[in-house]
C-alpha cells in the first residue's frame, strides 16, 4: 500500500505543477491590472510605476521565474485587491467551503445510502420507485436552475430562507440544499446497483437461509462489500464541492473559495487565483489518497 500511495502522491505533484503553469500563464491573457487598480485618468507614467511595484514589467517567463522561486519558500504573494498575503485571504474563504462541503456531504451520504439500500431490499415495489424516480430528477437538476427556483419560491415568494450570508442557520439551508440534490440522485442510483447485486450473492442466500434479520443483511453483510464503487462516486462528488461550488457559491453570495476565484479572476488579482487553485488542488489530491486508504481497508486485495 505504502508504494501505491507513493505513486499517487508523485502523480499528484506532476498533475499539480501542471497546474500551476497553465494558470499562472492563462491569468495573464485576462488583461492588465493596472487598468482596474488605477483611476481612468492615471498617468502612463503612474501606470509603470504600479506594474514595477508589482512586478508585471517584466517579461511572462522571468515572472514566473520569480513566482516559483517564492512558492519554494511558500511566499504566495500579495492580493492586489486586498494588501494582504493571498494565502491568508484564500484560508479564509476556503474555511467557509469546506463547511459547506462538509456539511453536504455527511447529509448526502447518510442518506444516499440508506435509502438506496432500502430501495434495493424493496426493488421492483413503490419505494424503489418512488426513490428511482427521485434520484434520477437530482441527479439531472442543474444546480443554476434549482438554486434560482430556490430563492423564487422560499425566499421572494413565501419569505421563510434569506437569500445571500452566513449569520444565521437560515442562509445555510438553501446552499446546503441546491448542493445536496445532484450528489443525493447520484450516489442513491450507485448505492441501489451495488445493493442489488450483492443481495442477489450467494453469501446473502446462505445469512438468509441461516434465519438472518433483514437489517443484518443489507447493513452489515451486504452494505461492506457494495461499498467501493459507491466510495468513488463519494469522493468525485466531495471533489465537486471542494472545488468552490462556484455556481452556487457566486448565485447566494457564500463567501467561499469559488467565489472568490471569480472575483479575483474579474479584478485580475493573479496572486489570489494561484493560491485559491493551489488550494483547492492540494485539497482534491488529499481526499483522493484518503479515498485510496479507505479502498484498500475495504478491500485487502487493493493492498497488494
Amino acid at each position: 500500500m505504502k508504494s501505491m500511495l507513493g505513486k499517487r502522491a508523485v502523480s499528484s505533484f506532476v498533475s499539480l505543477l501542471v497546474l500551476i503553469v497553465l494558470v499562472f500563464f492563462l491569468s495573464r491573457l485576462t488583461g492588465d491590472p493596472a487598468a482596474l487598480y488605477l483611476p481612468i485618468d492615471a498617468s502612463e507614467a503612474m501606470r509603470e510605476n504600479f506594474r514595477e511595484i508589482n512586478g508585471l514589467n517584466d517579461p511572462v517567463l522571468v515572472q514566473f521565474g520569480h513566482y516559483l522561486s517564492d512558492l519554494v519558500r511558500l511566499d504566495f504573494g500579495d492580493s492586489l485587491r486586498k494588501a494582504r498575503p493571498a494565502i491568508d485571504v484564500v484560508l479564509e474563504a476556503f474555511v467557509w467551503t469546506l463547511w459547506l462541503a462538509l456539511i453536504t456531504m455527511v447529509l448526502v451520504t447518510v442518506a444516499a445510502i440508506v435509502v438506496g439500500a432500502l430501495a434495493a431490499f424493496n426493488v421492483g415495489r413503490g419505494f424503489d420507485r418512488v426513490a428511482s424516480v427521485f434520484s434520477l430528477i437530482g441527479a439531472s437538476a442543474p444546480d443554476f436552475w434549482v438554486a434560482i427556483v430556490g430563492i423564487v419560491l422560499f425566499s421572494v415568494t413565501l419569505g421563510w430562507l434569506p437569500t445571500s450570508g452566513t449569520g444565521t442557520i437560515w442562509h445555510w439551508i438553501l446552499p446546503v440544499a441546491v448542493l445536496f440534490i445532484r450528489p443525493f440522485g447520484l450516489i442513491l442510483q450507485i448505492v441501489r446497483g451495488s445493493m442489488i447485486n450483492a443481495l442477489g450473492s450467494a453469501y446473502v442466500k446462505t445469512a438468509r437461509a441461516k434465519g438472518v434479520k433483514n437489517r443484518p443483511i443489507i447493513f452489515v453483510h451486504t452494505l461492506r462489500n457494495a461499498m467501493l464503487p459507491v466510495i468513488t462516486v463519494i469522493g468525485d462528488q466531495a471533489a465537486a464541492l471542494l472545488n468552490g461550488a462556484v455556481v452556487v457559491e457566486t448565485i447566494f453570495g457564500f463567501p467561499g473559495v469559488g467565489k472568490l476565484m471569480i472575483d479575483s479572476i474579474l479584478q485580475r488579482d493573479f496572486n489570489v487565483i494561484l493560491a485559491a487553485i493551489m488550494v483547492t488542488a492540494l485539497a482534491i489530491f488529499v481526499m483522493n489518497i484518503v479515498i485510496d486508504i479507505a479502498y484498500a481497508l475495504l478491500d485487502p486485495r487493493i493492498r497488494t
